[in-house]
């Protein structure tokens, strides 16, 4: 048997909201999706891996609209199904980017980015010391007043199910791209709530840092 190897990184415990530099836009059109190019589903399963080291370079506009319709965007206009799937079609987790200029809500019937907070709290998405340096966080919230549509027996499960399959999506998009991601689940879930300017109603799960790969040497 293998012997686990821990990831190597400084743990940042005190952060806190780095003031923007500039005034955030209240929204941000995406281009559609590109469906063309691309590793194969085969070759991106192969090459999913998770990386801790970000180069600081932004994603483009593409990359980022791209990105973000893997992960939960819609694919049939005609029921407003989505990427991934969600019991009864609650769709009970939203997706949330943390970038320099704001944190974000993602609309996937619109398919833009809506302004949530004006600050940049990449930094507060986990205690991790590379989450405020790569070029965004995504951060999954689960919205209770949808979630309680489910049983109360099944609510954490349906809603544990559905962000899995939303961070896998990004994990393979990520592999087909050439870009760099990481799940991580360790984070401080009020801190971050509150950077987030959410409601009691919305919880925040699960986190995930995309950007592009520190190339060294």
């Amino acid at each position: 048997m293998n012997e686990a190897k821990l990831p190597a990184y400084a743990v940042v415990r005190n952060a806190s909201p780095v003031p923007l530099a500039s005034e955030s836009l209240p929204l941000i059109s995406l281009p559609p999706p590109s469906l063309e190019g691309g590793a194969s589903l085969m070759m991106s399963l192969a090459r999913r891996k998770s990386v801790r080291d970000f180069a600081p370079t932004a994603l483009s506009r593409q990359q980022l609209g791209d990105l973000l319709w893997a992960a939960d965007g819609v694919n049939r206009a005609d029921t407003g199904g989505r990427t991934a799937p969600s019991a009864r079609g609650v769709n009970e987790i939203d997706v949330y980017v943390a970038l320099p200029e704001g944190v974000y809500r993602y609309d996937p019937a619109s398919h833009q980015l809506r302004l949530k907070h004006a600050v940049d709290a990449r930094n507060l998405t986990g205690y991790q010391d590379f989450v405020g340096r790569a070029p965004l966080d995504l951060v999954y919230v689960v919205n209770h007043a949808r979630a309680d549509a489910f049983p109360q027996s099944q609510r954490d499960s349906f809603a544990g199910i559905a962000v899995g399959a939303i961070a896998q999506n990004v994990s393979l998009y990520c592999a087909s791209a050439g870009l760099a991601c990481v799940v991580r689940g360790w984070l401080n879930h009020r801190m971050l709530a509150n950077a987030m300017s959410l409601n009691e109603d919305e919880i925040p799960v699960l986190a995930q840092t995309v950007g592009h790969p520190m190339v060294t040497g």
